[in-house]
C-alpha cells in the first residue's frame, strides 16, 4: 500500500499558514490512526492534530518551519513495519564520540565514560534523562530520535544530546530543552579543562553562547505582535480612568461564594460583575459596542464579550457570546472553562473571532495602573487593575474602601470622549451599587 501523505488541515477561514510547532511522534515511529501526530500554531491559536491513518512516520518538515495550509509535510506508510525500530540502531555513536575529539569543548576528557557508551537519545534506554546527545558538530548524523529542529540546532551549537534534559513526550528532547541547556551558565557544562593551552578558545566560545538565546516567535505571538502595532497605526486610541470602590460587590461575594458555588459549581468571581456592568453600560453608549468598517459605522446589537486569558503562549481573548442572556453563574463558567482550556492550548479559533468589547483584568498579576490596547477591530477595551485599600472621603469622613483603578481604552474616531467618560462612570455605578443591574436601573 502506498504511503499516505500528511496534509496540514484547515483551521480557520482566515488562516493560510501555521507554524510546525513540534511533532508529537518521532521520526520513523509507528503511528496508530487518529493519534496525535503533530502541533499546529497558527496566529490565533495553538491545534493537535492526529494522524489521517496507521503507519510509520516520514517527517519532511522540520519543527519550527511555517507550512501552508493544505501542503504536505510527510508521509504515513502502512506497510513499514520495520521502520518502527528505527530509533533504537544507534551503533555509530560510539565512532561520533571518538570523531568527537578534536572539538575544543571534548577534548579535554577522553577517558571520560559517557563517550564510551552509546548516549540515550529521546525515548531510549530507561532511566536515563532522555534528552538528545548533541554530537559536538563532529559531522556524523543525529539518531534518528530527534526531530528535523532539534538535530538542526544540535549540529549548529556543537551540543552534546547526552548533556541535555529531556522532557519531551516519551523522553524526546525538544527544541526548548537544547535552548535551555545553551542558556546555563557555561561553567555548569564545560568539563574541567585540562592543558592550560586549551583554556583561551574554550573560555571565549561558551561565555558568547550564554549571554543571549535567540528563539523563534511562536504564530501566535507573531500574530500578537502584529495586531498590536496594527492597532496603534489604524485607530485613534485614547484611555481614560476612573476607581470604583468594590466593597459592595466584595461583600456580596463573601455573603453568597459557599451556597453559589455549592449550587452552580463555580466560584462566583469579581468578572461576572464587571462583564454584567459593562454590558449595561455598553447598552447606554452603543458606540463603544461599535466598529469603524471603511466609512461606515457599524453598531453591534449583540453583546459578544471578550476576556483575556493569560496562557503560557501567549495572550488569548475567547469569546463570551451573547453576555446579556446569560446568569451570573453562566458567565462565571464560560470564564473559567476558557482559562483551564487556554493553559491545555485546546481553545478553538471560532471561539476566539467575532467580540464586540473585550476585558482583560492585569489586576491578577498586580497590576495597579495600566493603558490597554484595542483589540480590532473593536472601538473599546475595559482595563481591571488590582484591588487595594485606600483611604477615600465618604459623606465627610476618611474611610478605608478597597478600590480598584478601571481603564477604557477607546477609538477617538468614533466614540467622544464624553462618551467614554460617561461609559466608565456608569459602570462605576453598577459596581458600587450592584442592586442598579438587577433592577434594571
Amino acid at each position: 500500500m502506498a504511503a499516505v501523505p500528511i496534509v496540514v488541515p484547515g483551521v480557520g477561514e482566515s488562516i493560510t499558514e501555521g507554524i510546525l510547532a513540534r511533532w508529537l511522534k518521532p521520526d520513523g515511529a509507528l503511528v496508530k490512526a487518529g493519534e496525535p501526530l503533530f502541533e499546529l500554531e497558527t496566529d490565533k491559536a495553538s491545534n493537535v492534530v492526529p494522524a489521517p491513518t496507521g503507519g510509520v512516520l516520514k517527517a519532511t518538515v522540520a519543527e519550527g518551519d511555517t507550512v501552508a495550509i493544505g501542503a504536505t509535510i510527510g508521509t504515513l506508510d502502512p506497510d513499514g513495519k520495520a521502520a518502527e525500530a528505527a530509533p533504537k540502531p544507534v551503533p555509530a555513536a560510539p565512532a561520533a564520540a571518538a570523531n568527537a575529539g578534536p572539538e575544543p569543548a571534548t577534548a579535554a576528557a577522553p577517558s571520560a565514560p559517557a563517550p564510551s557508551t552509546p548516549p540515550s537519545y529521546g525515548g531510549g534506554t530507561a532511566g536515563t534523562p532522555g534528552h538528545p546527545s548533541q554530537n559536538g558538530g563532529a559531522g556524523t548524523a543525529a539518531p534518528a530520535t530527534l526531530s528535523p529542529a532539534v538535530r538542526r540546532i544540535v549540529a549548529e551549537e556543537h551540543v552534546d544530546p547526552s548533556q541535555v534534559a529531556a522532557t519531551g513526550p516519551g523522553g524526546r528532547i525538544t527544541k526548548g530543552d537544547v535552548l535551555e541547556h545553551l542558556a546555563r551558565p557555561a561553567a555548569a557544562e564545560a568539563p574541567a579543562p585540562a592543558p592550560p593551552k586549551v583554556t583561551a578558545p574554550a573560555s571565549a566560545a561558551p561565555r558568547a553562547a550564554g549571554r543571549e538565546t535567540r528563539q523563534r516567535m511562536s504564530g501566535l505571538r507573531q500574530r500578537i505582535a502584529q495586531r498590536l502595532v496594527e492597532a496603534q497605526h489604524t485607530a485613534a486610541i485614547l484611555t481614560t480612568f476612573n476607581e470604583v470602590d468594590v466593597s459592595r460587590v466584595s461583600e456580596i461575594r463573601a455573603r453568597y461564594k459557599e451556597s453559589f458555588k455549592a449550587k452552580h459549581g463555580v466560584g462566583l468571581g469579581f468578572m461576572s460583575f464587571f462583564v454584567k456592568a459593562s454590558i449595561e453600560a455598553l447598552r447606554a453608549f452603543p458606540a463603544v459596542n461599535g466598529r469603524i468598517d471603511g466609512t461606515d459605522i457599524v453598531y453591534n446589537n449583540a453583546y459578544d464579550i471578550g476576556v483575556a486569558v493569560s496562557t503560557e503562549r501567549g495572550l488569548m481573548v475567547p469569546v463570551v457570546r451573547d453576555a446579556d442572556r446569560m446568569s451570573f453563574a453562566e458567565i462565571e463558567k464560560a470564564i473559567a472553562g476558557f482559562g483551564e482550556r487556554g493553559r491545555k492550548g485546546t481553545i478553538t479559533v471560532d471561539e476566539l473571532q467575532g467580540g464586540t468589547f473585550t476585558i482583560t483584568n492585569g489586576g491578577v498579576f498586580g497590576s495597579l495602573l495600566s493603558t490597554p490596547i484595542l483589540n480590532p477591530p473593536q472601538s473599546g477595551i475595559l482595563g481591571m487593575h488590582a484591588i487595594k485599600k485606600r483611604p477615600v472621603v465618604v459623606d465627610d469622613q476618611v474611610v478605608v474602601r478597597p478600590m480598584m483603578y478601571l481603564a477604557l481604552s477607546y477609538d477617538h474616531r468614533i466614540i467622544d470622549g464624553r462618551e467614554a467618560v460617561s461609559f466608565l462612570v456608569r459602570i462605576k455605578e453598577c459596581i458600587e451599587e450592584p442592586e442598579r443591574m438587577l433592577l434594571d436601573l
